[in-house]
């Protein structure tokens, strides 16, 4: 009996053929990011052997397919985070709030702390909804 690859799961549930490149970066992400928000330069530090524009094109696969969402934390360069419970694709993943350190310029994934709902004007349709707070973060505080 073959064993279970809860990342093989991932990917078929988002519709999404797996192939050794894409399990490799979504276990790295899985395992590796800790947390927080990572660019394609975070993730190419730990895949050093791999092509970066593989990764690339995976990231945004799995953006597309809300495996991942992406954070604009005001640095310039795109960032992504694990969509909450990757682990069960959502459609309807309303997000997290992200926290990013003025000194350090590390971005955090607050997953317990969801996204509050805005009322919006009659007309007006939200089709996606970012939260980052900015302050400085307890290691750079001490």
């Amino acid at each position: 009996m073959p064993e279970f690859n809860p990342y093989e799961a991932i990917l078929s549930e988002a519709g999404i053929r797996i192939t050794a490149v894409r399990l490799l970066v979504l276990k790295t992400i899985s395992e590796r990011m800790h947390g927080g928000a990572f660019s394609l330069q975070d993730v190419m530090q730990v895949m050093v052997t791999a092509d970066n524009s593989s990764v690339f094109r995976t990231l945004t696969l799995f953006a597309e397919r809300r495996i991942l969402r992406t954070v604009n934390d005001g640095s310039g360069m795109q960032k992504y985070c694990l969509a909450a419970h990757a682990d069960h694709v959502h459609d309807q993943d309303t997000g997290h709030v992200h926290f990013t350190c003025t000194v350090c310029q590390r971005t955090v994934c607050l997953t317990d702390i969801p996204i509050p709902h805005v009322s919006l004007p009659d007309g007006y349709e939200a089709t996606d909804t970012e939260f980052i707070v900015k302050g400085i973060c307890p290691r750079c505080r001490r």
